[in-house]
């Protein structure tokens, strides 16, 4: 049973090896079947590329011969432009030649025929200088003059025509524009004069403040001088206690100081109780109503002039021109009057009424302040006003008010006149004796140094200068230029209010005595 089994494993086995063989064997010839027609699969595709890679070649053969002959034409074809338009240039260039050729011979040509008529020239010149000179010594010897004694004769001539024609046509100029200007002129001012009413001089330079009776001089002064020492010193004024019955003069430069120290010593003699304490107390109370009283005074101008967004610094500035005279105007009173009249000008000439009353209500802003800072009130007017960006118009008006810069523009002028207008009419300043003298002084000196003025003076109180020429130096031509000339002089070196009149005289006297 055992060997029937071996025996038939033994025999599967043997069948097993034997079919794998067979197998082995079968796949063999497959691979070799498939490697002999890849093979030949290969050696087909291998010949067509050698085919197809001949074929490309004859073909880009041809092409490349193709492109050879075509560039090889286009070359030729551009040999031949080219050589054609240097053939064309050359013939060109031989015509230039051949025309500059006849050019230059045309030159030689004129060159000798100019040289012939610069000789003829020559000659004609030699021979109109030889008869020139003939004529001229003929001309000499029958007019008794030599040439250049003609030629001063003849300039002397023109100069006095020459000076006539001139002093006429400054007549006839002045003639012209005065007829329609003095006459408008007139009209405006003295309706603006009348439309604005305004206060005499009332204002002094310093303030005396009333005693109940001499007894207070004595506690004012204090003990060894202490309380006026205190009050001196506080308020940085002079207190003079003199031999004047019941009554104290404060003196000061500064009016607003002056003033902060009149109404301390008001409150001090109201209250009765004088020592330094007290007397702190009331220059600190008299400070704040001095600077509240600053501040309604701006606002009450700039509510009477109705001028509006101006810079709080520029109302308390105008507010301390309540306390400012010049000549005994009060400054805040004269800037609202120049205000009210340059806006009434600028009404009648059709000009910014607005920009006029402005200007005219700043146009002393520097005089709130001229004595803290150095400069005249017109610089320091235009600082503080370029300072609180005012308008460049209205800075430019308050620069010009004096001349210190030309005017340029019409608010300017209007300023001007407004502020001359104020300043002048009677009863607006006044003036003490010295300056005076010294105005009027200056006014004869400076016309008296024009030559030929034999005698100058000042009358109608400095408003009109007389002058007396003398005949003999001056003409009667030559005094319209004269007068034009010392009124020059006199708005450039003097400072006065309103306007000064040059009255000119040319006398001319014969004496003869019959024996």
């Amino acid at each position: 049973m055992i060997q029937a089994v071996i025996t038939c494993v033994i025999a599967a086995v043997a069948a097993l090896v034997i079919g794998i063989f067979i197998g082995i064997q079968l796949r063999k010839r497959t691979a070799e079947k498939e490697i002999n027609s890849a093979e030949e699969e290969a050696k087909r595709i291998i010949n067509e590329s050698i085919k197809s890679a001949e074929s490309k070649k004859r073909e880009a053969l041809v092409e490349a011969k193709e492109e050879i002959l075509q560039a090889r034409n286009e070359y030729e074809r551009e040999v031949k432009e080219r050589r054609a338009d240097l053939q064309k240039q050359e013939r060109r260039l031989q015509q230039k030649e051949e025309n500059l050729d006849r050019k230059t011979e045309n030159m030689e040509k004129k060159e000798e025929t100019l040289q012939r008529k610069l000789t003829e020239l020559d000659e004609a010149r030699e021979e109109v200088a030889a008869v020139k000179k003939t004529q001229m010594e003929v001309l000499e010897r029958i007019s008794g003059f030599t040439a250049e004694e003609a030629k001063n004769y003849l300039i002397d001539q023109l100069a006095d025509e020459v000076t006539h024609e001139s002093a006429m046509k400054v007549r006839e100029i002045e003639a012209q524009f005065k007829e329609e200007a003095d006459t408008r002129a007139r009209e405006i001012l003295s309706l603006a004069i009348q439309r604005c009413a305004a206060d005499h001089v009332a204002e002094a330079t310093v303030s005396v403040v009333p005693l109940p009776n001499d007894e207070m001089k004595g506690r004012i002064i204090g003990r060894e001088g202490r309380n006026i020492r205190t009050l001196e010193t506080m308020t940085g004024v002079d207190l003079i206690i003199d031999d004047t019955p019941e009554a104290i003069t404060v003196s000061c430069f500064d009016p607003v100081r002056r003033e902060i120290a009149r109404i301390a010593l008001e409150k001090l003699i109201q209250d009765g109780r004088i020592h330094p304490t007290r007397i702190e107390e009331m220059v600190e109370k008299a400070k704040r109503e001095v600077d509240a009283t600053i501040k309604a005074e701006g606002e009450r101008a700039v509510f009477e002039t109705n001028v509006h967004g101006l810079h709080p610094e520029l109302v308390k500035l105008l507010g301390r021109m309540r306390y400012r005279t010049s000549y005994g105007q009060n400054v805040l009173n004269h800037s609202i009057e120049v205000s009210h009249l340059a806006g009434l000008i600028a009404a009648e000439i059709g000009a910014d009424i607005t920009q006029a009353k402005r200007a005219g209500l700043l146009h002393d802003l520097g005089k709130s302040i001229d004595h803290e800072v150095e400069g005249s009130h017109v610089q320091i007017g235009v600082e503080l006003a370029r300072k609180y960006r005012e308008n460049e118009d209205v800075v430019h008006a308050i620069e010009a008010h004096h001349n210190d810069v030309e005017p340029r523009t019409v608010v300017a002028c209007i300023v001007q006149a407004a502020d001359a207008i104020s300043a002048a009419r009677p009863g607006a300043r006044r003036e003490n004796l010295e300056n005076y003298i010294k105005r009027l002084e200056k006014l004869e000196e400076v016309t008296s140094s024009f030559p030929g003025v034999e005698k100058s003076y000042a009358i109608q109180a400095g408003r009109e200068v007389r002058i007396m020429v003398k005949p003999d130096q001056v003409s009667e031509d030559q005094m319209v230029l004269l007068a034009r000339d010392i009124a020059k002089k006199i708005e450039e070196e003097l400072e006065y209010p309103g306007q000064i009149k040059v009255n000119m005289i040319r006398e001319t006297k014969v004496v003869e005595y019959a024996k």
